[in-house]
C-alpha cells in the first residue's frame, strides 16, 4: 500500500445509546471521545441511535402480521371477488 493515502485503520468502540451496549471492532471512524476498555486501554467511542443489540429484528421484538388479517384487510377493502364458471357461458 502506498503510505499517506489511507486513513487510519485502528480499534473503535461503538456504544448503543438506546440499550447501552458497546462493541470494539476495527473502523476508519474517528471520534474526539475515548472511553475505557474492558482490557485497559483507551479507544475512541462513537455513539450509535440503533444497533443489532437494539433493533427490533435483531432481538425478536418485531410486530408480526397473520396472514388471516391480511386476507381480511384485503377483503374488507375491494370486496370479494366472484369467479365466474368457466361452464356458464
Amino acid at each position: 500500500m502506498r503510505k499517506g493515502i489511507h486513513p487510519a485503520y485502528d480499534y473503535v468502540v461503538f456504544r448503543d445509546t438506546s440499550c447501552g451496549a458497546t462493541f470494539r471492532i476495527r473502523s476508519t471512524c474517528t471520534s474526539k471521545q475515548t472511553i475505557v476498555w474492558e482490557d485497559g486501554n483507551t479507544y475512541p467511542v462513537i455513539d450509535l441511535d440503533i444497533s443489532s443489540a437494539s433493533h427490533p429484528f435483531y432481538t425478536g421484538e418485531q410486530r408480526r402480521v397473520s396472514a388471516e388479517g391480511r386476507v381480511a384487510r384485503f377483503q374488507q377493502r375491494f370486496g370479494t371477488v366472484s369467479r365466474r364458471s368457466s361452464d356458464a357461458k
